[in-house]
């Protein structure tokens, strides 16, 4: 058994009658040579290191660079205000978005999900929510199974395959959580994964002066709530035209043409700004003295 295509774990799913999270979890289990209590462990202590960092963040922190750090803090006290135009749900998780992938970006202790670059999205729409034990391990499985099939069949990395294979991956596997943690079918997880992914299909990967900070930061806030109009549509019974699977393998497609400039090395995009340039030479003469 290999989590290499989504139909796989369809085909799972209908023949053995398991959740989606739980031919995840049997796949681990057999993988790992590991008893499911162990794997479950394992996954609670990955939930409980979310929830640390969440905890941690104070917002007074400042990245190196003093690019980064603070806003987490502007958004939730923007949030207490009553200012916000989205509702309670969706303001929280812009500031857990903006908290956690700030935190990355600080040098704190974060959950990789799947990369350091992305850490935002998936704790963001998860954390708000008041969840049961069992609803977490299902949304941390679903979600570490669609990330497994997206590294098989495409890229999670923005140096091969640019941000839509870091702020994609983590909006699709946050999608298809929601999907799971809300009682949806396999195809609606299917569904919720694919327009995830299309809708940030071509995100390129373009940080300045080659730090994980600007605009990453903010493409966490952009890939959560992604995430939760991808699940919404799902749940609502809307479809993706394309099949969840040919979606991954285009976005992989879109990777490997994707120029260098846009994949990682700081050569392109924002980064080639006049305004990109002068921290990149102000990072530069800083690090020379």
């Amino acid at each position: 058994m290999a989590l290499n295509s989504m139909r796989e774990i369809f085909r799972q799913m209908e023949q053995e009658r398991l959740a989606f999270w739980e031919v995840v979890l049997a796949y681990d289990v057999e993988e790992r040579q590991v008893s499911p209590e162990e794997s479950k462990a394992k996954m609670l202590l990955t939930w409980q290191a979310m929830q640390d960092a969440a905890d941690a963040y104070t917002g007074q922190r400042r990245s190196v660079s003093g690019l980064v750090g603070g806003d987490g803090m502007k958004m939730r006290q923007y949030n207490l205000r009553g200012e916000s135009m989205l509702g309670e749900y969706v303001s929280s998780v812009i500031a857990e978005a903006l908290s956690m992938a700030e935190s990355n970006a600080c040098m704190r202790r974060i959950v990789a999900a799947p990369t350091a670059g992305a850490c935002g999205v998936l704790p963001a729409v998860l954390l708000p929510l008041e969840l049961t034990q069992r609803q977490v391990l299902e949304a941390l499985y679903t979600a570490s199974g669609i990330g497994a099939v997206i590294a098989s069949r495409a890229s999670i990395a923005g140096a091969s395959g640019g941000c839509q294979a870091e702020i994609g991956t983590a909006s699709a596997m946050a999608a298809g959580a929601l999907v799971a943690i809300r009682g949806g079918s396999g195809a609606q997880i299917g569904h919720a994964v694919a327009m995830a992914l299309k809708n940030l299909m071509g995100l390129i990967c373009d940080p300045v002066a080659g730090l994980v900070e600007v605009p990453c930061v903010k493409r966490n806030v952009i890939g959560a709530v992604n995430a939760i109009s991808a699940a919404d549509m799902a749940m609502a019974g809307i479809q993706s035209r394309i099949g969840v699977d040919e979606v991954i393998e285009a976005m992989g497609q879109v990777g490997r043409r994707m120029p260098v400039e846009f994949r990682e090395t700081a050569l392109g995009g924002l980064a080639a700004t006049p305004t990109g340039k002068a921290v990149k030479e102000r990072m530069q003469k800083a690090q020379n003295r």
